[in-house]
């Protein structure tokens, strides 16, 4: 039981950032994130387009992780999603004040850059698994379950 409700704590834990606050923040906020979207993608569908699509993973890819359905697929799609916004929009290396400035944007980015490769290797933990199986049972069967919770079908 023990076991079980920590196993659930840091699958909560892991999607906090996306699920509620992103996928809330971008809900209520929906101007202003495809206004940072064009940034990257200047056409305002392509942006508008690029933040649902953000939506869907961190609503329908968060629930797959807490609720173990498909767990596996939606931490690989959740860790791409961060190595893609860290990536695009933490482009740390293209501020030219790196190495010059402590304080500078490009040092920031960097820590927000690595963050997002932190929390995508944290999913990929569960899409490889602890117990030495390594990508196997995901190559093999990449929409089950994980039986995160101790449940078999």
């Amino acid at each position: 039981m023990m076991a079980t409700i920590v196993e659930l704590v840091v699958r909560l834990g892991l999607v906090l950032l996306f699920l509620p606050f992103s996928a809330l923040d971008k809900i209520l906020g929906f101007k202003h994130a495809v206004a940072q979207a064009r940034q990257m993608f200047t056409a305002g569908a392509v942006a508008a387009a690029m933040i649902l699509i953000g939506l869907f993973v961190e609503i329908f890819c968060s629930l797959g992780v807490v609720t173990g359905i498909a767990d596996r697929a939606s931490a690989f799609i959740i860790a791409g999603y961060c190595a893609a916004t860290a990536v695009l929009f933490k482009p740390f290396w293209a501020q030219g004040d790196f190495w010059s400035n402590a304080d500078g944007k490009g040092r920031s980015l960097f820590w927000d850059f690595l963050k997002n490769l932190s929390l995508g290797a944290g999913f990929l933990l569960i899409v490889v698994g602890t117990n030495g199986t390594g990508l196997a049972p995901f190559l093999a069967h990449p929409f089950a379950s994980s039986q995160p919770y101790g449940v078999q079908p």
